[in-house]
């Protein structure tokens, strides 16, 4: 078994699911930085955390549930190949050496992208948590094996726009009883705004649950939501955002959150419900 397990269809599937393509490094100096996505993962600019939630309570996965919430929609990251991405430092000692390379100023939007991203990636991880920056397809999927182990094979899941997105802030009503994905372990990879294709991946020992939650949005938006929630928090750092939002202590409630079309979550293959 071994390495086979990760097989070609989960690669497709996840190119499918990105609907990206690779491209060279030198391809995109020339591109001048054009394609970086300054968008963060979770907000527009226009968008203030106080217009929507972002994350949310376990009891709020029931029928009829109204919240405001944003499904941001992104381009298509552009993975490089891992020879490509191992070729260019990544790291926020490089930083000048990067802005260079990318041909972006010191004082632009895309070097407060840039240095914003690989501070995020050199942050410590929480406790119990595994954390990596994956910067190609290759090395996204050698965490997930990493973490799932050699011998048990792992899917690819992801939110799914099943109308036009419209990219806005709305109230979204649960139109359906949420379907549990069975997941005692799960990696999630959330795409961080870079150059290039970068998602910022991690997995916790702690329980995790995964739902596929069927949205409607007032505005027309059908979404197939794929939401996880954290069931234990206790050793999120007090600052974390999460308890912010839902004004609540570590520990005190477990956290979910909905994942943007662009993230993944990889969970074991043996999950019932068909992804």
């Amino acid at each position: 078994m071994g390495l086979r397990l990760v097989s070609c269809n989960l690669v497709l599937h996840i190119l499918l699911l990105l609907s990206g393509y690779r491209i060279s490094a030198r391809e995109f100096a020339e591109k001048n930085l054009k394609e970086v996505h300054q968008i963060d993962f979770h907000l527009h600019p226009s968008v203030s955390h106080k217009d929507y939630k972002e994350f949310f309570f376990f009891r709020d996965l029931k029928v009829g549930q109204k919240m405001p919430f944003h499904f941001p929609v992104h381009d298509s990251p552009h993975f490089l190949s891992r020879e490509e991405a191992d070729s260019i430092p990544f790291s926020l000692k490089q930083l000048p050496y990067l802005l260079k390379y990318f041909s972006s100023q010191y004082d632009s939007c895309e070097a407060e992208v840039i240095e914003d991203t690989l501070r995020k990636c050199e942050a410590n991880p929480n406790e119990g948590e595994s954390k990596f920056c994956a910067t190609s397809l290759e090395s996204m999927l050698d965490f997930a094996r990493s973490f799932f182990g050699l011998e048990t094979n792992f899917k690819a899941v992801s939110t799914i726009h099943l109308t036009k997105p419209t990219n806005i802030v709305q109230n979204y009503t649960v139109l359906d009883v949420p379907q549990e994905i069975p997941a005692p372990k799960v990696v999630s990879c959330h795409f961080l705004s870079y150059p290039y294709a970068v998602f910022g991946c991690h997995s916790q020992i702690t329980e995790n649950k995964v739902f596929r939650v069927l949205l409607g949005g007032d505005n027309g938006d059908t979404v197939e939501a794929i939401a996880v929630c954290h069931m234990d928090a206790s050793q999120w750092t007090h600052n974390h955002l999460s308890f912010w939002v839902l004004d609540i202590e570590p520990g005190n409630s477990p956290v979910c959150h909905y994942f943007p079309a662009v993230n993944i979550v990889f969970v074991p293959a043996s999950a019932a419900i068909d992804a």
